[in-house]
């Protein structure tokens, strides 16, 4: 059965001299895998241009009942970038963020609003100008709540621990196992938690505090979700932002 729906490319593999295996966050059936017919001309199949890493597109898409990946039979864009590819520190983003929700997205059902929240995050990053240093820690905290990781925030009072294993503040250490922080970085941490796009930039983090709440963010995530690898592009957006 021939549908139309919007989706986010997380990654595409090489299937053959003529296709690919493309895995995208759909609007209308959440985590989806797609084959797509690669042109042997520039008249034909589909464009590979449109499946950059976190690329919006539509799709009309044969889905069969029974079938785990579906054929695309058209595709365009849903929304061109006029900043994100050719922005080396955007393009580093976009790489590192598409990567991990390949790896957190794994629900292959209807979630709009998780969807429009992605949608929406990557359309703010296309546009934004400059002040977009902290994008990924704030996209990554804010993604927490549509997976049910968020911690809560109104138990916080300055000189708590963070216990990342049990997702809460706490005014002792945390005892039995070493998965938390201490109070200064928990401080920071909670800080960057109530953060949106519009402020983010006034919270000011050198190279290596940013690259801390990186892996803070990061090593909670796999702590949370069983699986979780070793994301091959963490190490480079560690270091890419001065």
């Amino acid at each position: 059965m021939l549908q139309t729906t919007q989706g986010i490319v997380l990654r595409t593999v090489k299937y053959s001299d003529t296709q690919m295996i493309a895995d995208l966050y759909t609007e209308t059936a959440g985590r989806a895998s797609f084959v797509v017919r690669m042109p042997r001309t520039r008249r034909g199949g589909v464009k590979s241009v449109l499946f950059q890493p976190l690329a919006l597109v539509e799709l009309e898409a044969d889905f069969r009942p029974a079938a785990t990946i579906y054929k695309v039979v058209e595709a365009k864009s849903a929304y061109p970038f006029s900043s994100l590819p050719y922005d080396p520190f955007k393009s580093a983003i976009a790489l590192f963020l598409s990567e991990f929700l390949c790896r957190a997205l794994r629900e292959e059902a209807e979630n709009r609003a998780l969807y429009a929240y992605l949608y929406h995050s990557i359309v703010w990053l296309d546009e934004c100008r400059e002040g977009f240093a902290n994008f990924h820690l704030v996209f990554l905290m804010r993604l927490s709540r549509f997976l049910g990781l968020y911690p809560n925030l109104e138990n916080y009072h300055p000189g708590d621990y963070f216990d990342l294993q049990n997702a809460c503040f706490t005014s002792l250490r945390p005892q039995g196992h070493a998965n938390y922080i201490g109070p200064e970085e928990a401080s920071r941490l909670q800080q960057l938690m109530r953060m949106n796009y519009a402020t983010m930039h006034l919270f000011a983090m050198n190279r290596a505090e940013r690259a801390r709440c990186l892996g803070v963010i990061n090593d909670y995530y796999r702590l949370h979700l069983p699986g979780f690898p070793e994301l091959k592009s963490l190490e480079v957006l560690k270091e890419i932002f001065d």
